[in-house]
């Protein structure tokens, strides 16, 4: 039997590039405010304690993400920049384009909000899965 040696120092560092893409791809110098805005959702400057559950729960996410990310470059022993990217997109394509699109179109979402989303996961996934295919 074939075991991975995972590495989990690149899954923590993927991880942590995911949360600050996310951080600065949801910042008002990019996409906030159509987010908020496709989303009805205003600002309220007292909510902002409420944001570090958030922020925490999507660090989890990004690393039980980047930690799912490094079996698939594994299995397919993507050892390139270019063919972890290439994982990395195939993952976009299938696992959230596939079923947030029609789950947007049932829901009466924007197609913004579709565009911001899956923009941040597809630029994300890319990175990270050409990190994790380069670092042994």
């Amino acid at each position: 039997m074939h075991h991975l040696h995972l590495n989990l120092v690149a899954i923590l560092v993927s991880a942590v590039i995911l949360w600050i893409l996310g951080a600065v791809w949801y910042s008002p110098a990019l996409f906030a405010r159509p987010w908020m805005a496709a989303l009805g959702i205003t600002p309220d400057p007292s909510q902002k304690k409420g944001l570090i559950p958030g922020m925490i729960a999507s660090f989890v996410g990004d690393f039980i993400l980047a930690f799912v990310l490094n079996h698939f470059t594994l299995w397919a022993h993507a050892t390139t920049f270019g063919w972890g990217a290439l994982i990395g997109f195939i993952t976009w394509v299938g696992f959230f384009v596939a079923p947030s699109f029609p789950q947007g179109i049932y829901e009466n979402r924007p197609f913004k909000l579709f565009f911001i989303n899956n923009g941040y996961w597809l630029v994300g996934l890319i990175i990270v899965g050409g990190v994790l295919a380069i670092w042994p």
